[in-house]
C-alpha cells in the first residue's frame, strides 16, 4: 500500500521550520511527546520491552499532567501520544486528560491493548482522537494468551471493544482513524493473515506489522535466529485483502534494514521528541527508562518549560548523541528514519544545488 499514515517512514519533512531552527543550533522545544499514565498493565507479553521496569502501579497525577500538558502547547508540542511503560486505559482520568489535551490545540493519540477500550470508554474519547492504535498480536485466542499472557477471553473482548468503536466512529462520522499493530515474532507469523481478514470484517482502518528488536535493558528475548527477510514475502498475501477501506501498512522497509549498519553516526533526532515516565520523568530517549542520570528533570519539580529549556537537557542529549554508539541501539529504533534524514541534512554530499 501506498504508507499513507507514513508509519514505516518519518514526518519531519513536515516541520521545516523546526528542522531549520534546530540546523542552526537553537535549542528546539519536541514536537511530540510520549507520555505514560500509567505504570501498571493489565498484560505481560512475551516481547514487552520494559519488562524490568516492573509494571509498577504509580499513576500521574492528573492536575500535574493537564498542567504539564498546557506548558507543552504553549512551547510549540503538537502531539502527544498516551501510551508508554504501561496501559494507559488503567488511569482513571485518562477520558478527561484525552478530552483537555485536545482543547489545549494539541493532537492526540493513544496506543493500548484494547481489553478496556468498552464502549462508554469510546464514546468519550474517539472523537477527541486523531488516531488510535490497538496491540493485538494473533489471529486466534490460543495464540493470543500464550503471547499476552493473559486470559483467552481478553481476546474476545478486544474484537468487540473494536467492533464498537468502529460502529461509534461510524455512526458519529468521526475522522479518527482506528488501527491495529502486530508485533511480528515466531510464535504468530502463521497468524497475521488470520488476523487481517478478522479486522477486514470488522471495519478498521488499517493493520500495522512491525519487526521485533531487542531493547537493550529488557529481559524479554525473543528467537535470534528469526529472520524476517524470510517473511516479506508474506505482504504479497496481506495486499490482496486490501481495499479503499482496509489498509496494511507491512513494515518491510525495517525489517530490511534490520541487519544493515546504520547512514548516520550519531543520534540526532532527540530534540524532536520527549518521553514522560509515569513517575514524572522527562527522558530524551525511551532506552534509558528509569536510569536517572538520562532525565532531564520531573515534573513534579519543576515545570516543563524550564525542564524543555534547561542546561541539563541540552547536556543529556549531547551526552547521548556524542557517547552512544548507535550500532548498539535498538535496531528499530522509532528514530532511525529521522536519524537518517538529519544526518544527510548535516552532512550534505557534493552538488546538491544541482537539483
Amino acid at each position: 500500500m501506498e504508507d499513507h499514515f507514513r508509519i514505516d517512514s518519518h514526518k519531519l519533512i513536515f516541520h521545516v521550520e523546526r528542522v531549520n531552527d534546530w540546523l542552526k543550533g537553537k535549542q528546539i522545544s519536541p514536537i511530540y511527546l510520549e507520555i505514560a499514565p500509567s505504570g501498571g498493565c493489565n498484560h505481560r507479553c512475551v516481547f514487552c520491552a520494559v519488562d524490568y521496569l516492573k509494571y509498577k502501579g504509580v499513576l500521574l497525577d492528573t492536575d500535574v499532567l493537564k498542567r504539564t500538558v498546557k506548558e507543552a502547547g504553549a512551547l510549540g508540542v503538537k502531539s502527544i501520544m498516551f501510551a508508554g511503560e504501561g496501559e494507559p486505559l488503567l488511569h482513571k482520568g485518562i477520558c478527561e486528560i484525552i478530552r483537555y489535551t485536545k482543547r489545549r490545540g494539541i493532537d492526540v493519540a493513544v496506543t493500548t491493548n484494547g481489553v478496556l477500550l468498552k464502549k462508554e470508554v469510546s464514546r468519550k474519547i474517539l472523537k477527541y482522537l486523531s488516531w488510535i492504535r490497538i496491540s493485538l498480536n494473533a489471529g486466534t485466542a490460543g495464540t493470543y494468551c500464550k503471547i499476552h499472557r493473559t486470559k483467552k477471553e481478553d481476546f474476545y473482548k478486544v474484537m468487540e471493544n473494536l467492533r464498537e468503536a468502529v460502529k461509534i466512529k461510524k455512526s458519529g462520522k468521526l475522522k479518527t482513524t482506528i488501527g491495529v499493530q502486530l508485533l511480528l515474532i515466531p510464535g504468530n507469523v502463521k497468524e497475521v493473515v488470520t488476523l487481517a481478514r478478522i479486522l477486514k470484517k470488522t471495519g478498521v482502518d488499517y493493520l500495522a506489522v512491525k519487526p521485533y528488536s531487542q531493547h537493550p535493558l529488557s529481559g524479554s528475548r525473543i528467537n535470534p535466529g528469526f529472520d524476517y527477510r524470510d517473511h516479506i514475502s508474506m505482504y504479497k498475501k496481506l495486499r490482496g485483502l486490501e481495499d479503499g477501506r482496509f489498509k496494511i501498512a507491512f513494515r518491510d522497509d525495517t525489517m530490511k534494514r534490520l541487519g544493515s549498519e546504520k547512514e548516520y553516526g550519531r543520534c540526532l533526532g532527540l530534540p524532536f521528541w520527549a518521553y514522560i515516565d509515569a513517575n514524572g520523568e522527562v527522558y530524551a530517549c525511551s532506552a534509558f527508562l528509569g536510569k536517572k542520570e538520562y532525565s532531564f528533570g520531573n515534573i513534579y519539580k519543576n515545570n516543563f518549560k524550564d525542564i524543555i529549556k534547561s542546561k541539563r537537557r541540552r547536556l543529556v542529549m549531547a551526552g547521548i548523541s556524542s557517547k552512544m554508539d548507535v550500532e548498539k541501539c535498538r535496531r528499530a529504533c522509532r528514530l532511525d528514519k529521522i536519524n537518517s534524514y538529519l544526518w544527510e541534512l548535516s552532512n550534505p554530499g557534493p552538488h546538491v544545488n544541482f537539483i
